[in-house]
C-alpha cells in the first residue's frame, strides 16, 4: 500500500507558482469587481471540508458565463498559472485547494436552468446550480433528479468528482445520469461532449472522461442530466437493530433478493445519538437502516413487507414509518447532517472521512472488521453507510492540534483501503480522488493505469494548469 506511514508526509506537497502581477492586473481590467484579491474571500476559496490547510489562491473570479470561464483559463494560461474551479465548498478530498497556487474559478453565479425537456426525462443546467435547485425547479413537470449527496452540492461538482448518494443503489450514480457537457478546455476553447439522445456509439466517450476528472481536464461550464418520473408512492421507514451485523446482514439479503428499494442506509447507535442531539429527534438509539420505498401504492406496500420480513429474520424490531412529506424531509436532513452533527459533538475537531466501497458480498467482511478497529483505537468517530451499494463512510474525530490523533486516524484509514481492496473494492466511492486518495489510487488502480491517466493529462493540459496536484502527481 502506497499511503503515508508518518504524519510529516500527511501535509499534501506545496508547489507554488508564482502569478505575476501583469495576470491579476489584467484579469481585473476584464472582470472589475468580480475578480477578488480580498484576502477573506481568497480564503473562503481555499478550504473545504478536508483535513487539509493550505494558502489561498492569489485571486477569485466570479464568471456569470461559459465566456467568462473561457477568458479567465485563456488568460491564466498565457502565464501557465493554475485555475482551480469552485462551486459551493463542499469537497472531502482536497479538490479545491490551491496547492500549486493560481487563480480560483467560482461559477456558483453561473446558477440557471437552461432548458427542461420533460418529454425525454433530460434538464440542462449551469455548472453552479445545486441539485436541490435543480429539484425545484423540475418538480412542477412531475420530475426530479435523482443524485443526492447529503450536501447541497453544486451540479458542477458533481459531475467533476463523480459523486453519488443515498439512491444510488436504484438511480446509479452521476456517471450514468449525466448524459453531455460544455466544457472549456485548457486553452480556453470551449468543446462539447454527448447529447440528448440515451445512447452514442459516436467516437470516444468524453462526458465519461470528464465526468470524474475532478477538474484536472477542463471546467465544466453546462451539464445535461437525466431526469426521472416523481414516484406516485414514496414511504420511508427506519428500523433499529441489536447489532451492526445483523443491519448488515439484512442489506445483503434485501440486495441479493432483488428487492428494489431507493434507499438503505446504515446509521451505527453512536451516530444516532449525535444526530438526535443535532437535530433534535427521538430516533431509537440503536444501530438503524433508514430505508426509502418508492413505485406504486401496492409496490411500495410490496417491497416493504418483503423487506419487514428479512430484517425480522434477523432481529430487526418493526418499522417506524415516516409517511408525510414533512416527516420524510426530517428524517432525511437528519441523515445528511450527520456529517455536522460529528462535528459538534467533539468540539474543535476535524473529521477525517473514508470512502470505500466493496461488493455487496463482501459487505459485512469489510465493515465489521473496520468497525471492531476502530472501536479498539479510541478515536471518536461516526458511521453512515450507503449500504445498498456496499458503500459506507467513517468520519474519525480528531484533535488537530494532537498529530498522535492524526497519524492513529489515517492508519485506520489505510488499513480500512488495504481491506476493501483486498475484497475487490476500491478506495473512493463517491468523495473522488483529490489530494487524499491519491497513494490508494495508485494502489488500486496500478502503475500502468496511472501513467495512462497522466499521458491523457499531459496531452489536454501540457502545462498542467487546471487544477493541478490533484488525483495524481505530475
Amino acid at each position: 500500500m502506497n499511503a503515508p506511514a508518518d504524519h510529516t508526509h500527511l501535509a499534501p506537497e506545496l508547489k507554488l507558482r508564482e502569478v505575476p502581477a501583469a495576470l491579476i492586473e489584467t484579469l481585473q481590467q476584464r472582470f472589475g469587481a468580480r475578480c477578488s484579491t480580498a484576502q477573506a474571500v481568497r480564503e473562503q476559496h481555499g478550504r473545504d471540508e478536508s483535513i487539509f490547510d493550505v494558502p489561498p489562491p492569489s485571486a477569485v473570479v466570479f464568471a456569470e458565463s461559459t465566456r467568462d470561464v473561457a477568458d479567465a483559463v485563456k488568460l491564466a494560461a498565457q502565464h501557465k498559472v493554475p485555475v482551480i474551479p469552485f462551486g459551493v465548498g463542499s469537497s472531502l478530498e482536497g479538490h479545491l485547494l490551491a496547492i500549486q497556487g493560481g487563480i480560483s474559478i467560482d461559477v456558483s453565479r453561473m446558477d440557471k436552468v437552461l432548458s427542461v425537456n420533460a418529454e425525454d426525462l433530460t434538464v440542462t443546467v449551469q455548472p453552479g446550480i445545486t441539485r436541490k435547485a435543480v429539484n425545484e425547479a423540475v418538480k412542477h413537470e412531475g420530475l426530479f433528479f435523482p443524485i443526492d449527496p447529503g450536501a447541497d452540492a453544486s451540479i458542477g461538482g458533481m459531475a467533476a468528482t463523480r459523486a453519488s448518494g443515498t439512491n444510488a443503489v436504484r438511480y446509479g450514480t452521476m456517471r450514468e445520469n449525466v448524459l453531455a457537457l460544455e466544457v472549456v478546455t485548457a486553452r480556453g476553447e470551449v468543446i462539447r461532449t454527448g447529447t440528448r439522445a440515451k445512447k452514442s456509439s459516436a467516437g470516444y466517450d468524453l462526458t465519461r472522461l470528464m465526468v470524474g476528472s475532478e477538474g484536472t481536464l477542463g471546467v465544466i461550464t453546462e451539464v445535461t442530466l437525466r431526469l426521472y418520473p416523481l414516484p406516485e408512492a414514496i414511504s420511508a421507514a427506519t428500523c433499529s437493530f441489536p447489532t451492526i451485523e445483523a443491519a448488515v446482514r439484512t442489506v445483503i439479503q434485501i440486495i441479493q433478493m432483488g428487492v428494489p428499494i431507493a434507499r438503505c442506509e446504515l446509521i451505527d447507535a453512536g451516530t444516532v445519538r449525535m444526530v438526535n442531539a443535532h437535530s433534535k429527534l427521538g430516533l431509537r438509539e440503536e444501530h438503524m437502516l433508514l430505508m426509502e420505498f418508492h413505485g406504486s401504492p401496492a409496490s411500495v406496500q410490496e417491497q416493504a413487507e418483503t423487506v419487514q420480513e428479512i430484517a425480522k429474520e434477523f432481529g430487526g424490531n418493526d418499522f417506524e414509518w415516516a409517511t408525510t412529506p414533512e416527516e420524510r424531509t426530517r428524517l432525511w436532513t437528519a441523515r445528511h447532517n450527520a456529517y455536522f452533527a460529528a462535528i459538534q459533538s467533539r468540539p474543535g475537531c476535524r473529521a477525517i472521512s473514508t470512502d470505500t466501497c466493496v461488493p455487496i458480498s463482501r459487505l459485512a467482511d469489510c465493515l465489521l472488521d473496520s468497525v471492531a478497529e476502530a472501536d479498539a483505537s479510541g478515536i471518536p468517530y461516526f458511521l453512515v453507510g450507503h449500504v445498498g451499494d456496499g458503500n459506507f463512510h467513517f468520519g474519525y474525530l480528531i484533535d488537530p492540534d494532537q498529530p498522535e490523533e492524526h497519524q492513529k486516524a489515517e492508519a485506520l484509514n489505510h488499513t480500512l483501503v488495504a481491506r476493501a481492496l483486498q475484497l475487490g473494492g476500491t478506495c473512493t466511492g463517491e468523495h473522488g480522488v483529490g489530494l487524499h486518495k491519491m497513494d490508494f489510487l495508485r494502489t488500486e488502480a496500478g502503475d500502468g493505469a496511472i501513467d495512462m491517466m497522466r499521458t491523457i493529462k499531459q496531452a489536454l493540459d501540457p502545462d498542467n494548469i487546471l487544477n493541478p496536484g490533484k488525483i495524481f502527481r505530475i
